[in-house]
């Protein structure tokens, strides 16, 4: 009996293990448009784009420009893009919408509720959520944007969009 509890124990550590993505914590958050957006709702429809901003982060304003073109090019493929200011007032991210001319979804976290929830560390801070939930990609710094195209077209290989 215990030989075959060695051979079994053996068996199992030669086994790789497989990690699966963490989950994505649900979150609900009222945009500055005063839309609600309840990301329980997009599992198994959309993708989700998270960026972690805020209207006194140099970075964020210069990639702007470049989020807006990846949510234009990616939303016909079922790619959201939300933008989440985070210790910021309605009135300095309104400023902010004007002077970057952003054209993507914006929402407040004042207190950071959502980004603790998901490891915030410091602006800009991108997180992409796949279809079924799933935190596939956390990118800490700039340069996300020019990388956020290669990871949502692998996404969108293994999981094209719902017909």
């Amino acid at each position: 009996m215990r030989a075959a509890i060695f051979a079994l124990a053996a068996l199992l550590s030669l086994t790789p293990a497989v990690a699966a993505a963490p989950a994505a914590p649900g979150f609900k958050v009222r945009l500055l448009d005063g839309r609600e957006v309840d990301s329980r709702d997009l599992i198994g429809k959309k993708i989700l784009v998270l960026r972690f901003q805020a209207s006194y982060c140099k970075p964020c304003a210069r990639e702007s420009a470049a989020l807006a073109r990846v949510a234009d090019r990616y939303r016909e493929r079922g790619v959201d893009v939300l933008a989440i200011h985070v210790q910021d007032t309605a009135v300095d991210v309104r400023k902010f919408i004007r002077a970057n001319k952003v054209t993507y979804p914006v929402a407040l976290d004042p207190r950071l509720v959502i980004g603790n929830r998901y490891g915030f560390k410091g602006t800009p801070y991108t997180v992409v959520i796949d279809r079924q939930g799933e935190i596939v990609s956390r990118v800490h710094g700039v340069s996300a944007v020019s990388r956020l195209p290669r990871v949502l077209d692998e996404i969108l290989k293994r999981e094209p969009p719902p017909a």
